[in-house]
């Protein structure tokens, strides 16, 4: 291929799409296309099958980056180390593999000299948003491609048929699998089932199409324990405690990520079905499996329970409101993510010990939790001692100024509503 051509990579499935797009940037562009795909825990993905149909449908190469263990260190964790969820329900499945992805395409279009990426992303939907903000966080004078976005692409595919016609024009492999009637977004964090037959937001998701968990129906009529382990926040050992012979324990950080999809995914942890905001304005329906994460969440949140202090973890429940929500937006690489992570860095200091988990039909049951960090004391505690122990001096009388202390903006806010009550039977 020419060298005189501009080179761009391209962030690559190998599905109909990105097919597509990479031939049309080849042959309709003039581009040298460098194809890149990222591997961040597809369920059976076929990376040799994908790099041959990148290198068949027109790229001078194709670069196949393994990110699963970069991407449980460096951003899963990161995530459930502050609980973020989305407006309240979303882990951030999708959302937090993005930035993974556009930092790895960032390398590969400088270590290949390449002035411009491109994407396969809509322009109704988020994914066209975190990937060019990160990118251009990276690299302020990369030039985005986007033919979701582009007029003449438009113009020339309007739908899957121009679409397919294209590939027969070209000779573009097409799956010959049926398509199913719903989109798919999949990586070790979770599965995203959108578009299609979910558009109708009653239309229930089929069981059939779940691939990381078993509906809670059918799954184990036996719980299974497990305990969880914790250093400064991030999980550091699973220990299976209904295995009495021989039990397993990981300490591996990308292999203990796994088995906790493994295990919760058994037992029917972590579907969702919600209507969220996207950034750009648009209501979407999206169903979730995210297994592993749920039940990691769950465990983390309870041991802050035990270790950390009241007034910080107030705080954490803003940061972490808004690190899912810049996250969500696109802004990974933004100053303001910087400052959240490194604050809740430091309020994970304490967070380390461990916590015992049942897992049963849906459902993470919490069933105790230890940790040598602990401000939890149970003579404080205890409605059993009259004082806090031999280690603390407290008095039970001194409530009773704490309270009225605290009584006073409220009888002031009473006394105000009662002279407003007054004035108007007074008027009347």
């Amino acid at each position: 291929m020419s060298s005189n051509k501009p080179k761009l990579v391209l962030a690559y499935s190998g599905g109909l799409d990105t097919s597509v797009i990479l031939t049309w940037l080849c042959k309709e562009k003039g581009f040298d296309v460098i194809a890149f795909c990222a591997n961040v825990g597809q369920h059976a993905e076929d990376f040799t099958a994908v790099k041959a149909k990148a290198l068949s449908c027109g790229a001078s190469k194709c670069v196949v980056s393994d990110l699963r263990q970069e991407f449980v260190d460096q951003y899963v964790f990161e995530a459930l180390k502050c609980n973020a969820l989305y407006e309240g329900r979303y882990l951030l499945g999708t959302s937090i593999a993005r930035p993974c992805i556009a930092k790895e395409m960032m390398r590969v279009a400088e270590e290949e000299g390449a002035a411009y990426i491109a994407h396969g992303a809509t322009g109704k939907g988020n994914d066209q948003v975190r990937f060019e903000m990160c990118a251009q966080a990276l690299s302020p004078t990369i030039v985005c491609v986007a033919p979701w976005r582009d007029a003449e692409f438009i113009e020339s595919f309007k739908g899957r048929s121009d679409l397919l016609e294209y590939c027969t024009k070209h000779k573009i492999p097409v799956d010959a699998k049926p398509k199913a009637n719903y989109s798919i977004d999949e990586n070790l964090f979770h599965t995203s089932y959108e578009s299609g037959m979910l558009e109708d937001a009653m239309c229930s998701p089929d069981d059939s199409m779940f691939k990381m968990t078993n509906s809670p129906q059918a799954a184990p009529d036996t719980p299974e324990r497990v305990r969880i382990e914790f250093t400064k926040g991030i999980p550091t050992k699973i220990t299976n405690l209904s295995e009495t012979e021989n039990p397993t324990v990981i300490t591996d950080s990308l292999e203990l990520f796994l088995y906790c999809n493994k295990i919760a995914g058994k037992h029917g942890i972590g579907r969702i079905d919600i209507v969220e905001n996207r950034f750009v304005g648009i209501k979407s329906r999206g169903v979730y499996e995210t297994p592993g994460g749920t039940l990691l969440r769950n465990a983390h949140m309870d041991l802050e329970g035990i270790c950390m202090d009241r007034e910080v973890k107030r705080i954490t429940e803003y940061l972490a409101s808004e690190f899912a929500r810049l996250c969500y937006n696109g802004f990974w690489f933004a100053p303001e993510m910087d400052l959240i992570r490194h604050a809740i860095d430091y309020s994970q200091r304490d967070v380390t010990g461990c916590v015992d988990i049942a897992l049963y039909k849906g459902n993470v049951t919490i069933l105790g939790r230890s940790s040598p960090k602990a401000l939890y004391n149970a003579d404080l505690a205890s409605m059993d001692l009259e004082g806090g122990g031999e280690a603390f001096d407290y008095n039970p009388a001194d409530a009773n100024g704490f309270i009225r202390i605290n009584a006073v903006r409220l009888k002031t806010y009473a006394a105000l509503r009662a002279k407003d009550k007054m004035e108007e039977t007074e008027g009347k």
